[in-house]
């Protein structure tokens, strides 16, 4: 399908596309039970990703939110947060195949028309997830965001690899990317007028420098740094993996090559989740 609004928006739009037309044809063939494997999502399955899916294009749609109530004695809803998000995960979780694959289909159908007939300002504002505003630009590049990290989940959980440097792969890089200074100045407590090199190989390469300035704050570039506190080179998977915080940095160590100050590096890694 063809989606055309305002060109700050088609990044976005086409990353949106790719990521959630590769949803529907990596589900469409599942068997019933395939749809109960367990994801890297804490306590959700393939169902429950599809579900969440759904239900935050329909948020997107302007559909009303279902009114559920959600168990108390679920030990991934840990707040608010997860708690709103789960209910649209929760209210479809008896929901058979044929009835999930139908829903999303008519669901991308419904959105896709509503992208290609875009005529608003990317500078619009409009719902966000938690029903704060946000503006219409930011609005669609969290969910070509949020559809290739799910992606990747339903991926994972299929034995089906692929797509790590598709359009979507691109927009996760920048938005994880951004939340890299608040984790090694902030979290880590990276010392002032330091600099930190993350080294990333793989379907996409890149390497960005963190600097943290005199008062503590960290911005990120692409300039090399001559004396680095501390280089973490490591593949792209295991960097979306960590940053999106599908796994802990114990479990990857192999995976990523540390040099410098040993005790920083691991306080960094602890901390490298960036997603809620």
């Amino acid at each position: 399908m063809t989606v055309h609004p305002h060109p700050s928006l088609q990044p976005y739009a086409d990353a949106w596309t790719h990521s959630i037309e590769a949803i529907s044809e990596l589900v469409l063939p599942l068997a019933e039970g395939e749809w109960n494997r367990a994801t890297p999502c804490p306590g959700w399955s393939v169902r429950d990703v599809v579900s969440h899916i759904i239900g935050i294009e329909c948020e997107q749609l302007g559909d009303p939110r279902p009114i559920h109530t959600v168990a108390r004695d679920l030990r991934h809803v840990v707040d608010e947060f997860s708690r709103y998000m789960e209910v649209q995960v929760d209210v479809r979780r008896h929901h058979t195949a044929p009835e999930m694959t139908s829903e999303l289909e008519y669901t991308v159908i419904r959105r896709a028309r509503q992208l290609r007939n875009e005529k608003r300002d990317p500078d619009t504002m409009v719902r966000g997830p938690l029903g704060d505003q946000v503006t219409l630009e930011q609005a669609l590049r969290l969910r070509a965001f949020d559809v290739w990290i799910h992606e990747q989940d339903l991926r994972w959980a299929l034995g089906a690899p692929g797509n790590w440097d598709s359009p979507g792969a691109y927009v996760a890089r920048d938005i994880l990317l951004a939340g890299l200074p608040k984790v090694v100045a902030k979290r880590a407590g990276a010392p002032a007028n330091s600099a930190v090199v993350i080294d990333v190989h793989g379907q996409l390469e890149f390497m960005r420098t963190v600097r943290v300035d005199a008062d503590g704050r960290g911005t990120v570039d692409k300039s090399p740094s001559l004396g680095p506190a501390v280089t973490l080179t490591l593949d792209w998977e295991t960097y979306v993996r960590l940053a999106a915080g599908r796994v802990r940095a114990r479990t990857v160590a192999d995976r990523v090559k540390v040099e410098g100050d040993a005790q920083l590096a691991e306080a960094i890694l602890t901390q490298f989740s960036v997603t809620p």
